[in-house]
């Protein structure tokens, strides 16, 4: 029978907290992006959608949902899902992170409908899958000429199945990514390096210590400063030095720069736009054409491979920026505006569990 799905995931949050995030799994019919219905907040890259397509021809199925936002200050819809469930999940499972995943269906004909009626003429905010649904829209198209013409409102491939989080809830959380960039060996000296940094930062250098205190005094730091215009923690692995940089507010560079004020206001625009490309005279290109760039959504990895890679005689020398959080809110303008962030802009952690609830197609 029809049924949602609700969906709950207890984790524990890097800062020691545990959370519970509540979202529920539905079918929602594909509307292109022009709609303003589903709003992305990232581009995508035409090579993974094939890979995606290829992956949902071959198996007529959907095994991962899409990861979306909407608003519910008043939590009506969570509220009517809780009260339609058993008090028993039918699903609970641990994963290698320890995140514990429960699932419940909810197939009250009253409650589903209560539902509905509740999110119609919400907005949906991607916030993870945005090739898994660009690959929905173009496999919807490919059916639509494959039939010669639109499709029924409840074909199978006019829907997509998603994963819908109140963007109120308490347990939802967006961790940083942080960087491993390789800098020219002409760049690598600490010194150049933030004489270059200082046309634009005040550089605080970090009190001596372990890496490992460095990168906790820097992540404490950032934490501290959340509220705050740019700032971000540096890591010098060739000479084991850790510093924060605070955007200056009269900076002339960053004032050339032509981005909009949403985006001005990220610190993954400022690092990519001001400091690795206009600073640094490195592309977002050039990087990620020459594999310059990396990304790490736990800071002690990215560090272990800086360390590693400092005395290796490639004429690179890897620097880590360890970036703050990007919030919610922030995805939530630049989407509404139609904006696009920088890739790996967003980490909602933690991830939604692949197969634990499957869509066939045909």
């Amino acid at each position: 029978s029809p049924a949602f799905y609700l969906y709950w995931i207890d984790y524990t949050h890097p800062s020691g907290r545990r959370l519970t995030r509540k979202g529920f799994i539905s079918l929602v019919r594909l509307e292109d992006f022009s709609t303003g219905v589903v709003k992305p907040h990232e581009k995508t890259f035409a090579a993974v959608t094939d890979d995606r397509l290829r992956l949902m021809e071959a198996t007529g199925a959907q095994f991962s949902q899409i990861f979306s936002l909407y608003s519910d200050p008043e939590a009506v819809v969570m509220a009517a899902l809780e009260k339609g469930c058993a008090d028993a999940p039918v699903c609970e499972v641990v994963d290698q992170d320890g995140c514990r995943h429960r699932l419940w269906p909810v197939d009250d004909p009253a409650v589903i409908e209560a539902v509905r009626e509740a999110m119609g003429g919400k907005a949906l905010y991607i916030a993870d899958g945005h090739h898994r649904y660009t690959t929905a829209l173009r496999l919807r198209d490919r059916e639509r000429e494959r039939r010669g013409g639109e499709l029924p409102a409840d074909d199978p491939y006019n829907q997509i199945a998603m994963y819908l989080c109140p963007m109120e809830d308490k347990g939802l959380s967006v961790l940083p990514t942080h960087r491993l960039v390789r800098l020219p060996s002409a760049l690598g000296d600490a010194g150049a390096l933030l004489d270059r940094l200082c046309a634009c930062f005040t550089v605080q250098e970090l009190s001596e210590g372990s890496r490992e205190s460095l990168v906790a005094e820097a992540l404490a730091r950032l934490d501290e400063y959340r509220q705050a215009p740019a700032v971000f923690g540096l890591y010098h692995a060739g000479e084991d030095r850790g510093f924060l940089l605070f955007l200056q507010a009269d900076c002339a560079e960053w004032k050339a720069v032509g981005q909009p004020a949403p985006l001005r206001g990220l610190d993954v625009v400022v690092l990519s736009d001001l400091v690795l490309e206009r600073l640094l005279g490195l592309s977002h290109e050039r990087c990620e054409a020459q594999e310059l760039i990396e990304y790490f959504s736990d800071a002690g990895d990215a560090l272990d491979l800086a360390v590693k890679e400092a005395g290796s005689d490639e004429g690179v020398e890897p620097v880590v920026f360890l970036m703050r959080p990007t919030g919610v809110e922030q995805v939530r303008r630049i989407a509404d505006e139609g904006l696009y962030m920088p890739h790996k802009s967003t980490y909602f952690y933690p991830k939604i569990l692949t197969g634990l609830v499957i869509r066939r197609l045909r």
